[in-house]
């Protein structure tokens, strides 16, 4: 997509993707995900919502994966396609399943989050990313 910018404008796309990684990859580590992390590591019994049928404890395991792991991956643009699959998948669950029956209000989060993922996805990381930086680096 970026060859069709005229270059003047390739490096505010590069850093409007650096700012969408960084907004959506801290928001949930520091919003969501260090949350559940300290929920599953507290020793306390764990109530989570599991939809896939492994019990709570292994669905916030991969909650917590995909939020606090995934999104710092996400953050540094590192392995970022791979690291936005899981988020996504939650989002999905989020949306599809836990916030199905609260309304537009209940799930917008959950939504917005979602399509921020698939937008980066679609995307790439953009130029200031670590993924930009190795590739760069493996050519030299």
């Amino acid at each position: 997509m970026k060859k069709n910018l005229h270059p003047q404008y390739a490096s505010t796309f590069d850093a409007g993707l650096l700012l969408l990684r960084l907004l959506f990859g801290l928001s949930m580590l520091l919003g969501h995900g260090l949350g559940k992390w300290n929920m599953l590591f507290s020793g306390e019994e764990v109530k989570f919502f599991d939809l896939l049928g492994i019990g709570a404890v292994a669905s916030l395991a991969l909650a917590v994966f995909a939020e606090v792991i995934c999104s710092l991956l996400l953050s540094l643009g590192l392995l970022t396609r791979w690291a936005l699959i899981p988020l996504i998948i939650t989002m999905a669950i989020a949306v599809f399943s836990v916030h199905i029956n609260d309304g537009f209000n209940g799930m917008e989060k959950a939504l917005l989050y979602g399509v921020g993922y698939i937008s980066l996805f679609l995307t790439g990381p953009g130029w200031y990313s670590m993924d930009s930086f190795l590739s760069r680096k493996s050519k030299q």
